[in-house]
C-alpha cells in the first residue's frame, strides 16, 4: 500500500478542497474538474486517477441520496431503470478497454477518453441552458412528479451514462441530467435531483468497483481527495448564495474546453498531436479565448430562433437562476 501521507498528500488534499467548493458553490459535477486536475497535477497515471476519482465520488454521493430518499424526493421508478442500463455498463466498460487496448496505450486511450468527455460535459451544460430557453419561451410543463416512465430510451441513457462513467469517471451528472430533462420535462426540481443522485450512487460504486479490480486502489490519492473534498463541498454550498454563479459557470465551462484539448493534445491526439506528455500552451490558451468570443455569438443566434433579440432578457444570469430551481438541492459532487 503506498504511504497515506506521501510526496503529493498536500497538493491532493488542496486539489480536493478546491474543487469541492467549486462543486458546492455550483453544482456542477466533480468528476469533470478533478480528475483531469490529478492528471495535471502529475500524481498518478489516468487509470488511477480515474479508480480514485471514482471512489471517492461513491462516498459523497451516497450523503446526499440518503437525504433525498428519506425526503421522498426521488422517483424510485425512474431511477430503478437508468440503474438497469448504466451498472451493468459501468461494470463492463473498463474491462472492455482493457480487452481491446494493448496495455502499454492505456493511459494514452485513457486521457483521449477524458478529453473528449470533458468537451461533452461543456457541451451538455450549454445544451442545458438552451432546453431551459426553450421550457421558458415554449411554457413549462406541469409539474409531473410521476411521469408515464419510457423504459427503452431511460435504459439506453443509464447505458450511455454507464459506460462514460466507467471508463472516465466523468457525466453521471452532467449528462444523465440533460438526457432526463429532454425525457421527462414535466418532472419536478426536487424529483429531477432527487433521482439523479439515487442512480448515480450505484452507478459511481460499480465503476468504482470495476476500476479497483482492474488497477488497483491508491489510499494515498484516495484519501486525501476525500478528505479535501468533503468540508470543501460543505463550505461552497454555504457561500453560494453570496457567489455570482453565473460568472464561475461560464468560466468553468471555459475550462472544462481548454482542459479536454490539453488532454488531447497531451495524449498526442492526432490533430493536436504533441503527445510525450506535453502540450501546446499557445493554442490551449486561443482556445480558451476562442471560447469566450464565439460562444456568446452562437448563443446569440439560438436566441434568434426562439424568436427572442440576440441579447437581453432572459439573460444567461436568469436561465441559470431558472436552472438552479432545478437543481437546488444538489451540492455534490456528480
Amino acid at each position: 500500500m503506498t504511504d497515506l501521507i506521501g510526496d503529493n498528500f498536500f497538493q491532493i488534499l488542496a486539489a480536493g478542497f478546491f474543487v469541492g467548493v467549486v462543486v458546492g458553490l455550483t453544482g456542477m459535477g466533480g468528476g469533470a474538474l478533478m480528475t483531469p486536475a490529478l492528471i495535471f497535477l502529475g500524481v498518478g497515471d489516468a487509470s488511477t486517477v480515474v479508480t480514485a476519482d471514482l471512489t471517492a465520488a461513491a462516498v459523497y454521493k451516497s450523503g446526499g441520496a440518503v437525504v433525498h430518499a428519506r425526503e421522498g424526493s426521488p422517483n424510485f421508478t425512474l431511477a430503478k431503470w437508468l440503474i438497469i442500463g448504466s451498472v451493468p455498463m459501468a461494470l463492463l466498460g473498463p474491462h472492455v478497454v482493457a480487452w481491446v487496448v494493448d496495455p502499454d496505450d492505456i493511459d494514452k486511450v485513457l486521457k483521449e477518453a477524458i478529453g473528449f468527455a470533458l468537451l461533452f460535459a461543456a457541451a451538455t451544460y450549454a445544451l442545458r441552458l438552451y432546453l431551459v430557453l426553450r421550457l421558458v419561451r415554449s411554457g413549462r410543463p406541469a409539474p409531473d412528479p410521476n411521469p408515464r416512465i419510457r423504459p427503452i430510451p431511460t435504459l439506453l441513457v443509464g447505458a450511455l451514462g454507464g459506460l462514460l462513467v466507467g471508463v472516465t469517471s466523468v457525466g453521471s451528472g452532467s449528462v444523465i441530467m440533460v438526457a432526463l430533462l429532454m425525457l421527462y420535462p414535466g418532472l419536478s426540481a426536487v424529483k429531477l435531483v432527487g433521482t439523479d443522485l439515487v442512480q448515480a450512487v450505484p452507478l459511481v460504486l460499480a465503476a468504482a468497483i470495476s476500476n479497483i479490480a482492474l488497477h488497483g486502489l491508491d489510499f494515498g490519492l484516495t484519501i486525501p481527495l476525500i478528505i479535501g473534498s468533503v468540508p470543501g463541498t460543505i463550505l461552497g454550498a454555504r457561500i453560494a448564495p453570496r457567489v455570482p454563479q453565473s460568472y464561475i459557470r461560464r468560466g468553468i465551462v471555459v475550462v472544462l474546453t481548454m482542459s479536454g484539448f490539453a488532454l488531447l493534445d497531451k495524449a498526442g491526439w492526432g490533430p493536436l498531436g504533441s503527445g510525450d506528455d506535453q502540450t501546446h500552451p499557445v493554442l490551449i490558451g486561443l482556445i480558451g479565448v476562442a471560447t469566450l468570443v464565439l460562444v456568446p455569438i452562437v448563443w446569440g443566434f439560438l436566441r434568434k430562433q426562439q424568436g427572442l433579440p440576440m441579447f437581453g432578457a432572459p439573460t444567461v444570469a436568469e436561465l441559470e437562476k431558472i436552472d438552479d430551481a432545478r437543481q437546488c438541492a444538489r451540492r455534490g459532487p456528480s
